[in-house]
């Protein structure tokens, strides 16, 4: 109770803030869209037909000082009144309007007491998906129209007709799914159509950017002319948030958002549209004009592709840059309150938040985009728990809102209820599916695909020995796995002269690692050596040189120091995986590596994976789904 009162008092001070400042504006409804003072300066400069409101437009009229063209302001005017019909059944009106139809005291309870009811459709090229809304409400249709504008629509459509033909129909059923406004998460989500989900995934988000304005030019219309006429101004224009930025991109690397630059920029063409601060975006976020991508310039094959497509380019893992969205152009590195798209990283927008101490500019998302998140978890996950802690909160602060344009279910602390958020990830993890379990609460519902995992391949004649352990509860976990390791697992392996040599133990948390590594300094006439992410590159040279050598028996390993590094350790002869990696890719490679020293056979090689129950996603990317299912049901 006290924290909903401090809510309230909050948001009362805002409202009174934004009351004192009534008497100097009519409404600001954002930087670059004109007021009704400067509207009606400036009437006699359109056509007599239009009317004042008709003269707002963001290329012309800016704080930025654009010129004025009377002739994109009457064209911007008659394209929105011939859209006006289509209001009533447009399905961001619907979803983002004043009141959402699903939009009710049923489905908010539903969410919250995670109440959801499920059914399996299937989408075309996405396959067989889970489909859930909040139990006792309507799902409405499966398949929702597109509904773009024709102006963003066109170009992607002869961009589309390249494609072959299952991308092309991959994009449709995307582009589907988002025009209901329903979370979507696409695992997994490979390389080779990324860039056609990117790029659908991106056409939806100029959409909506480009809806939203429109939406604001037409209330300006409507409120200007009853100004004008004398008449009694209408009620329902609330059509903002409480701060303009209204899309929100989660990314890995610098490099991942020069590729969303390039899908954004892809629907806004030129000469149409111009791109301001291009160069210097290109600069920052691509690579220096004499450096070497030796990724990208490596013979195929030389790495790995998943490796080649996650660290080619910048990877500076810091970043974050607000885009413009006018009319006529793409303004980069405008500042958050006066953007529309947040292009950022995790830790880069913790970094600004925390020096900010707000984070009032995420307080009107409407639409997040995390991709590659399998790529997040491999960095700090705290980042991403960081940042959706912060999303959809009442503002601190009221940074020039008028609450009169305000939407009523952001006043009442509703926006998380109505966000749209697209997960994209190369594969699941428990830390994934909590997101979209716990943090998502659409009340238009949500849609996960069913895939099923085929086993990995591996060298043909290596022996797999799944080592289970019983555990309870997931808090025991660690604790369990570490136990059974220590006294079970790894005795045996000691008292054997073949396998207490040239063994590599790979662990996938850094935080087992840490405790194994310690459990070994205490064993007496036991040799190892370690490579972890935090290795130099002097300790991993003298590591595997040792290792190769013969002169440390054992060789503790992380997973992320083999997804930033790829080296190809040779001397294995035995595996022990501590646990099963999350990059089913990993597996197979590990069991490669012996076959690098010459004269090894599938005989004289040994694999065990310790694994429990809650090992599930892991398992099932090794294993496949129907073997999976047999090693964990009498767990």
């Amino acid at each position: 109770m006290a924290s909903d009162n401090t809510t309230t008092t909050r948001l009362l001070t805002l409202l009174n803030v934004s009351a004192t400042k009534a008497g100097k504006r009519k409404w600001a409804a954002y930087d670059d869209y004109v007021q009704p003072e400067k509207l009606n300066k400036r009437k006699n400069k359109v056509l007599k037909s239009v009317s004042v409101a008709e003269e707002v437009n963001e290329t012309p009229v800016s704080v930025e000082g654009d010129g004025l063209n009377v002739d994109e302001e009457a064209q911007e005017a008659n394209e929105i009144r011939e859209d006006e019909v289509e209001d009533s059944t447009d399905p961001y009106e619907l979803h983002f309007g004043c009141e959402p139809s699903c939009l009710s005291d049923l489905s908010k309870s539903a969410v919250n007491e995670r109440r959801w009811k499920s059914c399996k459709i299937f989408r075309g090229k996405l396959g067989t998906t889970y489909e859930t809304v909040p139990e006792g409400t309507d799902p409405g249709p499966s398949k929702k129209p597109e509904n773009i504008l024709e102006r963003i629509k066109k170009p992607f459509l002869e961009r589309q007709k390249r494609l072959p033909n299952d991308q092309a129909e991959l994009q449709n059923d995307v582009l589907s799914v988002l025009a209901g406004h329903q979370d979507l998460y696409i695992v997994p989500s490979p390389w080779e159509t990324k860039r056609c989900i990117r790029e659908a995934i991106s056409l939806h988000a100029v959409n909506h950017v480009t809806k939203k304005r429109r939406r604001v030019l037409k209330n300006n219309e409507r409120l200007a002319h009853a100004a004008k006429t004398g008449i009694e101004p209408p009620e329902d224009v609330q059509d903002q948030g409480f701060t303009r930025p209204s899309i929100l991109i989660l990314l890995p690397f610098r490099s991942s958002g020069l590729e969303w630059f390039k899908a954004l920029t892809s629907h806004t063409p030129s000469p149409e549209f111009q791109i301001e601060n291009q160069n210097r975006f290109l600069a920052e976020y691509g690579l220096p004009p004499d450096a070497v991508d030796k990724l990208a310039s490596a013979a195929p094959g030389t790495y790995p592709l998943d490796h080649t497509e996650t660290f080619k380019g910048n990877v500076d893992d810091s970043f974050r840059v607000g885009i413009k969205l006018t009319r006529k152009s793409v303004k980069m590195f405008t500042d958050f309150y006066g953007c529309d798209i947040i292009l950022a990283s995790p830790l880069g927008l913790r970094q600004s938040i925390q020096k900010e101490k707000n984070a009032d500019y995420l307080s009107s998302i409407e639409v997040l985009v995390i991709d590659q998140l399998d790529a997040l978890t491999m960095q700090n996950w705290e980042h991403v728990k960081f940042v959706m802690e912060h999303l959809n909160k009442l503002p601190k602060e009221s940074h020039d809102t008028d609450f009169s344009r305000t939407k009523p279910w952001y006043l009442d602390g509703q926006a998380e209820y109505l966000r749209q958020s697209v997960l994209l990830s190369a594969y699941e993890t428990p830390e994934t599916r909590a997101l979209y379990n716990s943090s998502l609460k659409n009340v238009a519902g949500k849609v996960r695909l069913d895939h099923r995992w085929s086993p990995i391949d591996v060298p043909e004649g290596i022996e797999q020995n799944f080592v289970r352990f019983d555990c309870a509860s997931p808090k025991d976990e660690a604790d369990k796995r570490f136990s059974y390791f220590t006294t079970q697992l790894l005795p045996v392996v000691l008292k054997s002269a073949v396998q207490s040599a040239n063994t590599l133990i790979f662990i996938p948390s850094y935080f087992d690692f840490v405790r194994v590594h310690n459990y070994f300094r205490t064993l007496s006439g036991v040799t190892f050596t370690v490579l972890s992410e935090y290795s130099t590159n002097q300790d991993i040279s003298r590591a595997r040189q040792a290792f190769f050598a013969g002169n440390k028996s054992f060789l503790l390993m992380t997973e992320r120091f083999h997804f930033y590094k790829r080296y190809k350790i040779r001397g294995i002869r035995n595996l022990i995986f501590y646990g099963p990696p999350d990059h089913p890719q990993f597996y197979s490679e590990l069991l490669s590596y012996p076959f690098l020293d010459d004269g090894v056979e599938s005989s004289d090689i040994t694999c065990r994976v310790l694994y429990s129950k809650y090992d599930w996603f892991r398992l099932e990317r090794i294993a496949g789904t129907e073997a999976s299912v047999e090693l964990v049901k009498s767990l």
